[in-house]
């Protein structure tokens, strides 16, 4: 798990200093994906090192505020994912079926913008159901059988009636996961129908190449979401539910920067130049030494 986590940041922190530092890779396409990045090691960091603690001394003391604290950073940076995905799906339609609209639509002020909406919707609607969350009274003994604070195994510990939380969970869900997810697909109907058009085989494949990615990075993300929030399997047994927590707290932000390198041409190139550089850099003083 360790190893996982530091291969995790590494990835994501190359992704971000690789975009920030090729001007070859200032494009509306990678300045989403270096949020995205971000995103990801903001929810392991959240996730991973709490749950090292926990797995290796077969359990951990967490208070109600640190337990709610870590519960509120994790809906929100899930939600932020869900909303930077959605925000990278809309460039990739304007760039395949409005291209020549595409420089005056997807400006720098417009990325920042959608950007700073992400940001500002992913952790101010979260507050409503972490709010009424926090209100329920829990008795008895206050056993997490989790590996983190996650809002099943909190309902499940807790005394009151979670119906009302339960009920905006569901309408939550509707405006973080299933609208967004309808718009992705709604997105790609329309990427693809456009790309079918193309005569051109090597156009398709081209036009494919960009966002083949990221159509690879939203499954993985939504199926384990839908999985585990959207429609979750009644009778579920507690190691079916770790198990599946850790496929998107985990595992996800590990194979983002994994599945963007490797497929992405521009990004390997760019890694390569830079590389080569800092090996020639290095060089040159070792000489002068």
């Amino acid at each position: 798990m360790l190893l996982i986590y530091c291969v995790t940041i590494c990835g994501n922190l190359l992704i971000i200093l690789v975009v920030s530092y090729s001007r070859s890779l200032h494009s509306p396409m990678y300045f989403f994906l270096t949020q995205l990045s971000f995103t990801d090691i903001l929810l392991s960091t959240i996730i991973v090192p709490n749950m090292l603690h926990v797995v290796l001394y077969e359990g951990s003391y967490v208070s109600f505020i640190g337990c709610f604290i870590q519960f509120y950073c994790f809906l929100a940076t899930e939600s932020l994912e869900c909303l930077i995905l959605t925000v990278m799906s809309y460039d990739r339609y304007i760039a395949i079926c409005n291209p020549l609209h595409y420089t005056s639509i997807m400006t720098s002020a417009h990325c920042v913008q959608l950007s700073i909406s992400s940001w500002m919707v992913g952790f101010s609607i979260i507050c409503i159901g972490i709010l009424t969350t926090s209100m329920l009274y829990f008795c008895g003994p206050n056993i997490i059988d989790h590996l983190f604070c996650d809002l099943v195994p909190l309902l499940n510990i807790s005394c009151s009636d979670t119906f009302l939380v339960q009920l905006e969970v569901s309408l939550l869900s509707i405006l973080l996961v299933i609208i967004p997810s309808i718009i992705i697909v709604m997105s790609y109907v329309n990427i693809i129908i456009t790309i079918l058009r193309i005569p051109s085989r090597i156009g398709r494949q081209k036009a494919f190449s960009t966002c083949s990615s990221h159509l690879i990075v939203v499954s993985i993300f939504y199926w384990t979401l839908f999985s585990v929030y959207v429609f979750p399997t009644r009778g579920q047994s507690s190691t079916i539910s770790k198990v599946l927590s850790l496929l998107y707290t985990v595992f996800t932000p590990l194979t983002n920067p994994i599945i963007y390198t490797l497929r992405n041409k521009e990004i390997r190139k760019a890694i390569h130049e830079k590389s080569h550089k800092c090996i020639i850099y290095f060089n040159s003083r070792e000489n002068s030494i």
